[in-house]
């Protein structure tokens, strides 16, 4: 990684935003994670926050410590540029691995029956194939905890609705294009609900407050209706 792999513009007087590319692409991502690792490992003084997203990278720092951004600028460029390989992301199959128990349709999951149909596949295949894939949390955002996932296997890419929901449950598990998602707490959404899982992904009061954390890899794992109950009840 060279330091001529992103752009970097200022964000008000106490951030940048490091640009990567513009699609949501996983080769992409590596690069914004490698990044990340790098600038971590490092620990530029008065650097407050480290946020990466699909193709971009959010530095936030004290205004104080660096009154010049463009000097920070020049900062990271020289980092990204002397770290180079050694700044990259780590191999998918040595990343963290957090599983999330999931019940599919039903109550749980009212959009499975029309995805199922929009791919010319059963219900069954359609749990199948979510539930074998190998995801990454490519970034968080939308609301707090909020889990965007990188792996959805492409045959089940669908549309989102014509009309978003106004209340989706928390712990809902989604697919929205070619995304699929979960969400941390009762939120508005237009995602196809699947699923549901009965952990709970966001809570202000634990250390850290959300459950998954950008890098992180994810495996979903298909339960019953009367496991979702138990699991409800202990992870309450």
């Amino acid at each position: 990684m060279t330091g001529a792999d992103c752009a970097i513009e200022p964000l008000g007087e106490s951030a940048l935003l490091l640009h990567f590319g513009n699609i949501i692409d996983r080769a992409l991502n590596d690069r914004v994670h490698a990044a990340a690792a790098a600038l971590r490992a490092v620990a530029l003084p008065g650097v407050e926050d480290i946020a990466p997203a699909y193709a971009s990278l959010l530095l936030r720092f004290d205004p104080r410590r660096w009154p010049d951004a463009p000097l920070l600028a020049d900062a990271v460029r020289e980092v990204l540029a002397r770290k180079g390989s050694a700044g990259r992301a780590p191999e998918p199959a040595a990343a963290a691995v957090v599983e999330l128990p999931v019940c599919y349709g039903g109550e749980h999951g009212p959009d499975l029956a029309e995805v199922a149909a929009s791919t010319s596949l059963t219900q069954d295949e359609v749990i199948a194939r979510h539930a074998a894939g190998d995801y990454r949390v490519a970034m968080l955002g939308f609301a707090p905890g909020f889990a965007y996932l990188l792996g959805l296997d492409a045959a089940l890419a669908v549309p989102r609705l014509a009309a978003p929901r106004l209340r989706v449950p928390a712990g809902s598990i989604a697919i929205g294009g070619a995304q699929t998602g979960v969400y941390p707490s009762v939120l508005p959404g237009g995602w196809r609900l699947i699923g549901r899982t009965p952990l709970r992904l966001f809570d202000p009061a634990r250390a850290p407050p959300a459950r998954l954390a950008p890098g992180l890899r994810v495996r979903f794992r298909a339960i019953d209706a009367a496991t979702f109950t138990a699991l409800s009840e202990h992870d309450a």
